[in-house]
Parts: structure tokens; C-alpha cells; sequence
């Protein structure tokens, strides 16, 4: 189980936000190619299940959208880089 983040110290803390960058870029890239599909499903076969596919992911990107806000802003009120 992941600490919280005010719990992490800090020297903890730019490692964390090494990790959470890579995320965003992998959320990206997902969200990239679950959009990719959904468009060619719809092109192809026209409204359906495949369509509404990255629906299901943006809460978890928004999740780790937010949980990278929060980092960054704890980076900033620690003075840390």
C-alpha cells in the first residue's frame, strides 16, 4: 500500500514525481489508442460497444490527473525540486 502524500519525505518526494510523470505520459498514450480504436470501430462498423470504451478510462485518468496536481503542489509548498 502506497503512503500518502504528505506523509512522504523529502527525498521521497521528487521520486514520486518521476513515477507520477511517467503515468501521465502512459495515461496518455492509453487514452490515445482507446480514442484510436473507438474512431475506427465507429468508422467501420458504425455506433457501438467500442465506441464508449475510453469513457471507461477517463476517471482513472482524472484520478491520477489529480493525484499529480497534488504532488506537484506539495513540491511546491516544501521548497523541493
Amino acid at each position: 500500500m502506497q503512503k500518502p502524500l504528505t506523509e512522504l519525505t523529502d527525498e521521497e518526494l521528487p521520486q514520486q514525481a518521476k513515477q507520477r510523470k511517467s503515468a501521465n505520459l502512459y495515461d496518455a498514450l492509453i487514452l490515445g489508442v482507446l480514442i484510436g480504436v473507438a474512431a475506427y470501430s465507429t468508422f467501420k462498423n458504425g455506433w457501438g460497444l467500442l465506441t464508449f470504451i475510453p469513457l471507461v478510462y477517463l476517471p482513472i485518468a482524472a484520478k491520477n490527473k489529480s493525484n499529480s496536481k497534488a504532488l506537484n503542489r506539495l513540491l511546491r509548498e516544501r521548497n523541493v525540486h
